[in-house]
């Protein structure tokens, strides 16, 4: 008899340990998988502190709208840089602004030099904007424009 109690108590304890082991184990949360951290995107802030991310429009104009991006098709947007192409829509302003045309430019576009954003410095923003003409531009533009963009 006493071989049956001892070896009861011996199963009884093995199985106790053996409960107290496996609750344990499912009272800690699940492991999530290691997951990829994606770096934040670098984005565009436009004229009301709004962050985008490839626009199909973008203002450059802020003050009067008198020039804008539209039918924009980015073909690229990194943490350095991004590039699309589209439109300029440029005011003639003649023979003043409110009276003037809009006059549609085809143009590349290139945002740069990313920067943390004054606003939120967690957060990268580019800095500059390049408009590449492949033909005709407007009156006084160069091939090439360089926009510094707002903070």
């Amino acid at each position: 008899m006493r071989r049956s109690v001892m070896g009861t108590a011996v199963t009884l304890a093995a199985g106790a340990m053996l409960t107290a082991a496996m609750t344990t184990a499912s009272a800690s949360p699940p492991q999530a998988p290691a997951a990829q951290v994606q770096p934040p995107r670098t984005v565009l802030v436009d004229c009301l502190w709004h962050r985008t991310v490839r626009p199909a429009d973008f203002i450059l104009a802020c003050g009067d709208g008198n020039s804008r991006l539209t039918g924009l098709t980015w073909k690229h947007w990194g943490r350095n840089a991004a590039v699309a192409e589209g439109l300029n829509a440029v005011n003639d302003c003649q023979p003043y602004c409110a009276a003037g045309r809009f006059h549609s430019y085809r143009v590349t576009v290139r945002l740069d030099h990313p920067a943390p954003w004054k606003k939120n410095p967690d957060v990268q923003h580019f800095t500059r904007l390049s408009l590449t003409y492949p033909g005709a531009r407007p009156e006084g533009f160069q091939p090439v424009m360089n926009v510094p963009l707002w903070d």
